[in-house]
C-alpha cells in the first residue's frame, strides 16, 4: 500500500500538469473557436452593409427622380399624381436652366441602383434653395439622407450663398429632423390643400454665414 502511495504521489505532479496541459489546450480550442464564430458573423454583417456612391446626374436620371417621388410619396402619404406632376415641372425647369456653377443634383446609388437624390437650386445671388431629398426604403438606416444634405450645404456655402431655404410639408418627420440638426430654422407654416390632401406647408431657412 506504501509502495502504490509513494508511485501516486510521484504520479500525481505529472498528472497536474498533463491535466493542465490538456486544459489549456481546450481553453485554446475555445478561444479559437469563439473568434473563428466571431469574425463569420463580422464578415458577414460587413458583407451585408449597404455601400453607396454620390455622382452627379446624367441621362435617365431626372426621370428616375420623378418617377420614385411619384411612387413613393403614393406609396407612403396617399399623395396622388399631381404631386409627381409637380415634381416633374421642378425637374424640367432644373435641366432647362442649368446652371452648372452654382447649381447641383447628388444621385446616390449602389451596385443595384439608385438610391436617393438632393437637389441645390439658385433661387437668387445670395440664397440656394434645397429641393427633391429623397431615399429609397432600403436605404434607409444608412443616414444617407443626412449625407446628401451636409453635401448639399457644403456646395451652398462653396458657392458664396448666405442663405439655404426650402419647403417640406410638416408630415415629413424624417427630413425635418435632419434640418433641425443642421440648424434650420422654421420661418413659416400654411395649411394648403394639395395632392388629394390637407397639408401644412413648412418653409425652413438655414444662414449659411
Amino acid at each position: 500500500m506504501r509502495a502504490k502511495a509513494s508511485i501516486a504521489a510521484k504520479a500525481a505532479p505529472t498528472l497536474h500538469v498533463e491535466f493542465e496541459a490538456r486544459a489549456s489546450g481546450l481553453r485554446l480550442h475555445y478561444d479559437v473557436c469563439v473568434q473563428s464564430i466571431c469574425e463569420q458573423f463580422t464578415v458577414n454583417a460587413t458583407s451585408e452593409t449597404p455601400r453607396y456612391r454620390l455622382r452627379p446626374h446624367r441621362p435617365g436620371d431626372i426621370g428616375w427622380v420623378i418617377s420614385r417621388h411619384g411612387a413613393l410619396y403614393a406609396e407612403e402619404y396617399g399623395w396622388d399624381v399631381t404631386f409627381e406632376a409637380m415634381v416633374a415641372e421642378i425637374c424640367a425647369k432644373f435641366i432647362n436652366e442649368f446652371d452648372p456653377a452654382r447649381e447641383r443634383c447628388w444621385i446616390a446609388e449602389d451596385d443595384h441602383g439608385p438610391l436617393g437624390s438632393v437637389f441645390v437650386v439658385k433661387e437668387n445671388e445670395t440664397t440656394a434653395k434645397l429641393r427633391m431629398l429623397i431615399v429609397e426604403p432600403r436605404a434607409r438606416g444608412m443616414k444617407l439622407g443626412a449625407r446628401l444634405v451636409d453635401e448639399a450645404i457644403t456646395f451652398a456655402r462653396e458657392k458664396g450663398y448666405t442663405t439655404m431655404t426650402l419647403w417640406t410639408n410638416d408630415i415629413l418627420h424624417a427630413a425635418k429632423a435632419i434640418y433641425l440638426a443642421r440648424g434650420f430654422v422654421l420661418v413659416k407654416e400654411e395649411k394648403h390643400r394639395s395632392f388629394g390632401k390637407d397639408l401644412v406647408g413648412q418653409y425652413w431657412n438655414l444662414s449659411l454665414a
